[in-house]
């Protein structure tokens, strides 16, 4: 058997070399075609003077017969890097063969020189293949350049300033620690890109003046994807935090902001020492998708109204001295609930909202009206209090996922049942094949359509989007749903 076996062996190695194995053999027939894994490759956009993350081109040659590139090359070749199955150089890409059923990579990233424009400028180019067999193919490159106002550069550190006004012409990106020792403001339209770890302390006030059309925002500075349908703004910790620590004179507004995928959203704090509290405004807000804490409020009066505050791994509000209240607010915790690990961290087996009102320095008054307090774990709500019975706070009006409240200013509120099957909000669950991320906007059967208390929603007649409440009977939390 064994002889057989060397006979078949050296009969197989005989016939490839009389015989040629086609695979091998360089085939100048005019008809056949190299095969790409996209016919135009686009980046995200990319900040000038910076460069974008590598993308990858798959070449495959799918014929019997191998196939020789002669020629690679760029048409411009001024923003684009190309390499080439591990090779950099230009003058290497040639005399390349791909042998039948074979492939190679080829690694591009673009790096765009500053434009001095404040919109996005598109840059093209083109990588062409020119055949042995006389064909030339080619793929489109493009990407937008996107010109940033720095604040901060690479290894720089902290950046000191006594005051600074954020504009919305050109967006902004904060490298590493911005510390603002007065006062901050932002106009509407204001865009600003935080990279890995930079955190915004502010010592003073700060006026942020978005709308319902241009609002303000706060994000991370990878604009390109995880993997295909994954953005890497859906990853929470990009970024660390907005921090306010100011005296207790400071005032805080923030009009239609947006906070998203940092570590921690908005942490107010003061030591409860003064006579007076730091007042916090908050309409039209959201913050969303932090790996730590959405809003922590120490020792600061709040009035937060039309607000989303969803999907952090810790409480999305924390509530520790100071006098809050929240109206038409949704607060969901569905941090990490889907089918593909894109998270650093887990959801923590904890309730979305946190009340602490067991400092001995500042009580706690903190309460809900016409808001919905829920997630994916049983318990989203903790009123830490001495003596339930004498709690200050009220809940009126609201949807929650909470035993019933044993408060004596809780009423008229819709509590979750195991028995429910009504689906609450349009989507709580992240479906990434299907391109579908988390909304929560009720859903047509949603339990908090028309749940709300009718006069305590008469101060607050629009809603997030800009959506009147005033023509059916209003629902709990900052969406109205349109029949």
């Amino acid at each position: 058997m064994k002889g057989y076996r060397n006979i078949l062996f050296f009969s197989l190695i005989v016939l490839c070399f009389f015989a040629g194995c086609s695979e091998y053999n360089v085939s100048d027939d005019p008809t056949l075609r190299l095969t790409f894994s996209t016919d135009t490759l686009s980046f995200d956009t990319v900040f000038t003077a910076q460069g974008s993350a590598t993308a990858q081109i798959m070449v495959y040659n799918r014929n019997a017969s191998a196939m020789r590139i002669d020629r690679i090359w760029l048409n411009e070749g001024n923003s684009y890097r190309v390499n080439i199955d591990g090779e950099p150089a230009v003058d290497r890409w040639r005399d390349i063969q791909i042998n039948g059923g074979d492939s190679m990579f080829v690694f591009i990233r673009v790096e765009i020189d500053p434009t001095d424009q404040d919109n996005p400028v598109l840059v093209t180019d083109q990588l062409n293949f020119h055949l042995s067999n006389g064909h030339t193919q080619a793929v489109e490159l493009e990407a937008y350049g996107q010109d940033v106002r720095r604040i901060g550069w690479k290894g720089r550190g902290r950046t000191d300033t006594l005051s600074i006004a954020f504009t919305a012409e050109r967006p902004y990106l904060i490298y590493d620690t911005l510390v603002i020792r007065e006062n901050m403001l932002l106009e509407a339209g204001t865009t600003v890109y935080m990279h890995n770890g930079a955190c915004i302390f502010v010592g003073g006030d700060v006026t942020a003046s978005g709308t319902v059309n241009d609002p303000i925002v706060f994000r991370g500075d990878r604009l390109d994807r995880l993997f295909d349908s994954v953005p890497y703004a859906f990853a929470g910790g990009s970024w660390n935090g907005i921090y306010l620590q100011g005296t207790p004179a400071q005032q805080y507004s923030l009009q239609y902001v947006d906070i998203l995928s940092g570590n921690i959203g908005l942490y107010c704090y003061n030591d409860g020492k003064g006579a007076t509290l730091p007042q916090l405004s908050m309409n039209g807000c959201r913050i969303h998708n932090h790996s730590m804490y959405g809003l922590v409020l120490i020792n600061t009066d709040a009035n937060v109204t039309n607000s989303e505050i969803s999907n952090c791994a810790s409480y999305c509000i924390y509530c520790a001295g100071g006098t809050q209240k929240f109206f038409h607010t949704t607060v969901a915790s569905y941090f990490g609930y889907t089918n593909i690990r894109i998270q650093s961290v887990a959801k923590e087996d904890v309730a979305a909202v946190f009340i602490d009102n067991l400092s001995k320095i500042t009580p706690t008054t903190t309460s809900f009206y016409n808001s919905i307090i829920t997630g994916y774990l049983t318990n989203q709500l903790v009123v830490a209090t001495p003596f339930d019975q004498y709690y200050p706070g009220e809940f009126i009006g609201n949807y929650l996922k909470t035993d019933t409240l044993d408060i004596p200013h809780a009423r008229d509120n819709t509590y979750w049942q195991k028995s429910d099957t009504a689906k609450l909000f349009v989507n709580d669950f992240y479906k990434y094949k299907e391109y579908i991320y988390y909304d929560f906007h009720p859903d047509s059967l949603s339990p908090a359509i028309g749940i709300a208390d009718s006069l305590l929603a008469v101060p607050y007649p629009i809603d997030r989007d800009g959506v009147s409440r005033a023509l059916v009977k209003p629902d709990a939390g900052c969406y109205q749903h349109l029949p």
